[in-house]
């Protein structure tokens, strides 16, 4: 959310038991996404998708961090085509053939939070919008390549940037990535764009978010006057992203929002 550019204090290190209670909660979140995929269709409109995972979080004991955060009205985040992040779903906001969509969906469960987006599709897509899909996911998995014990932060934005404009894309750098676990929005700031070797090092136990929002076009974002939320590509262009929740392990990193085992425990 907005406030990520914002942190103050220290990178909490979790607990086991903070670190179980996140996992469960990340999970979670995931799950979400998946029981929301079955709506994502042409003629549906996004309020009726965030009731639903609205209705699905509830019934499994949680709530969505992001009703009432800082005013922020609804349960997820659904972003479509030149919307970077912040969409807020909305009855006049009907998905079409051929639209791209990402969803975000964060969960409080027992007092833990779980964060995660990936990208949706509308009937066919056009192969621009493809190509952007799937080179934001492998922006994702090089960005969670770089978790291990002792690495700096600044190379996960490094590799993400590096790739995103080899394959002529722009990377978003007003938003980024962030701790998270105890709370909504904690250190570090997980930026997606950055120099090589700089940043905090990572250490085990560390819990942060990476999620790169890449542009087809320029990587500025232009934010509504009317909502105050709701994040544009400046030129119209295509936005893609995709996030998950990471833990730094003692070797490695777990995808704590990783309910398809696409990534190994290192």
């Amino acid at each position: 959310m907005r406030e990520e550019l914002k942190f103050m204090g220290k990178i909490v290190i979790k607990t086991p038991e903070q670190i179980d209670g996140i996992r469960k909660s990340s999970k979670l979140a995931a799950q979400a996404l998946d029981f929301a995929e079955q709506f994502v269709r042409p003629g549906v409109n996004t309020e009726f998708i965030d009731d639903k995972i609205d209705e699905f979080v509830r019934s499994h004991g949680a709530i969505s961090a992001t009703k009432g955060y800082n005013g922020y009205p609804k349960s997820s985040c659904i972003s479509l085509n030149d919307v970077i992040c912040h969409g807020i779903p909305s009855k006049t906001t009907v998905l079409k053939e051929g639209d791209i969509l990402n969803i975000d969906v964060t969960t409080i469960l027992d007092g833990y939070y779980g964060d995660t987006s990936r990208m949706f599709t509308v009937g066919e897509i056009t192969e621009e919008a493809d190509r952007l899909i799937e080179t934001t996911l492998h922006c994702l998995d090089l960005g969670i390549e770089q978790v291990k014990p002792g690495n700096r932060f600044g190379n996960i934005g490094f590799v993400i940037n590096r790739y995103a404009k080899a394959k002529g894309y722009s990377v978003v750098y007003e938003f980024c990535g962030h701790g998270v676990g105890v709370d909504f929005h904690e250190e570090p700031q997980v930026d997606h764009a950055s120099r090589r070797n700089s940043g905090p090092e990572m250490r085990p136990g560390m819990i942060f978010t990476i999620e790169p929002m890449i542009n087809q076009g320029k990587p500025k974002a232009v934010i509504d006057r009317n909502d105050g939320w709701t994040a544009r590509t400046i030129d119209k262009r295509l936005s893609a992203q995709f996030e998950h929740t990471i833990l730094v392990t003692q070797t490695g990193y777990e995808v704590l929002t990783d309910i398809h085992n696409d990534y190994p425990i290192t």
